[in-house]
């Protein structure tokens, strides 16, 4: 729209000088000034059909030469559309109408005028500036771009660059932990099931503390492999509802409720709201208490999606806490999203985080079905709250 107004406002500034310079002069009609506002008025869409344009003011502005005696002025319309012909890539094009029009020009003043070959001559270099500039503004457009597009490559690139090294990065983490974690652990492991082995063997009562070893040492594998899995993935290993359930099973009264119409997100914001439920959740078993009773809230909107975990435990908006690396990390990918995040102390007792995250439009599936309002009731698919 922007780009339709300047040409417009060009054709008008163009037509204006023309035909000022036409009734300033001798032997203005009606009909030249009707030949060359049309010709004028033609450059308005040079950016869209440059060779038609070239065409059509070249031939008004002929026929106005042939009708009148016009001045050099009159050839202004032909030299704005050799100008944009050539900067459109027709140069020759371009050089050959000027040359058409020179002719014309230079034939009828030869008749009718003295001075013809100087006026000749002018136009003759007005038309060859009018080809150079098209030419160097084309080109000037294609460096542009050509800048523009290295520019795009070069991001893309670096960011490429970035992945390749945070995933190495990943990597070599979970090579390290594997190779300085794992075995340790499988050595406890061992040692312990040979311990309650021996013990069974001779019928001896097992202590409750070798058992725990070797319950505990199972469980810290199996939690290493998660953690390697999530490393060297990325990805994460499960759902909100998963977590929930690994939480009620270690004991932590938890609920999950989700309301809206849920649906599918996109991978990033569905990393996002798993990592939050999930740091969520450590937190609670690790300064909550087990017996914290907890509710975690999955809110769907059209535009956004909000997370909201609470828990009863022993947290004093008297004593807020400092925030620790979780609830870092939590703030900077909800950053990263684009979203909000509070977290702190409940004034009745307990601490609550809340995240509310945009819904990215491509991860939405569309409006809901008519009728529907766009949500469903609230939901508890893990069984109401303990």
């Amino acid at each position: 729209m922007r780009t339709n107004a300047a040409d417009a406002a060009l054709a008008v500034v163009i037509g204006t000088v023309v035909i000022l310079g036409a009734a300033l002069g001798d032997g203005a009609t009606p009909a030249g000034y009707a030949l060359t506002a049309a010709a004028a008025a033609t450059l308005a869409a040079h950016r869209h059909a440059p060779r038609t344009v070239l065409l059509v003011s070249t031939a008004l502005t002929a026929a106005h030469v042939v009708t009148a005696h016009p001045g050099p002025l009159a050839a202004l319309p032909v030299i704005a559309a050799v100008h944009t012909a050539s900067r459109a890539g027709h140069r020759g094009l371009g050089a050959g109408f000027a040359a058409g029009f020179l002719a014309v020009y230079a034939t009828r003043n030869a008749l009718t005028a003295d001075g013809a070959t100087g006026r000749a001559m002018l136009l003759a270099g007005w038309f060859l500036c009018a080809v150079v500039t098209g030419l160097a503004d084309k080109n000037w457009q294609a460096y542009l771009h050509q800048t523009e597009q290295r520019a795009l490559e070069a991001e893309r690139t670096r960011e490429e660059a970035a992945l390749r090294r945070a995933g190495e990065e990943r990597l070599r983490i979970a090579r390290e932990l594997h190779d300085s974690l794992t075995h340790s652990i499988s050595i406890v492991k061992l040692q312990a099931g040979v311990a309650v082995h021996l013990a069974r063997k001779r019928g001896e009562e097992i202590p409750a503390a070798l058992l725990a070893i070797q319950e505990a040492s199972g469980e810290a594998m199996r939690e290493l492999r998660a953690t390697l899995d999530v490393l060297r993935t990325d990805e994460p290993t499960g759902t909100p509802a998963l977590l929930v359930e690994r939480a009620r099973s270690a004991g932590i009264p938890v609920t999950l409720t989700v309301t809206g119409r849920e649906r599918a997100l996109p991978p990033q914001l569905d990393r996002t709201v798993y990592r939050l439920v999930q740091e969520a959740l450590t937190n609670v078993a690790r300064h909550a208490g087990g017996a914290a009773r907890t509710d975690v809230r999955l809110a769907y909107g059209e535009t956004e999606v909000t997370v909201h975990v609470t828990d009863e435990g022993t947290a004093d908006p008297a004593r807020p806490a400092a925030e620790g690396t979780g609830l870092t990390g939590m703030r900077e990918r909800v950053t990263a999203s684009g979203g909000t995040l509070t977290a702190g102390p409940r004034a009745g007792g307990g601490f609550e985080i809340r995240a509310v995250l945009p819904m990215d439009p491509v991860g939405a599936d569309g409006p809901a079905p008519e009728g529907s309002g766009g949500a469903v009731p609230d939901r508890t698919p893990l069984g109401a709250a303990p």
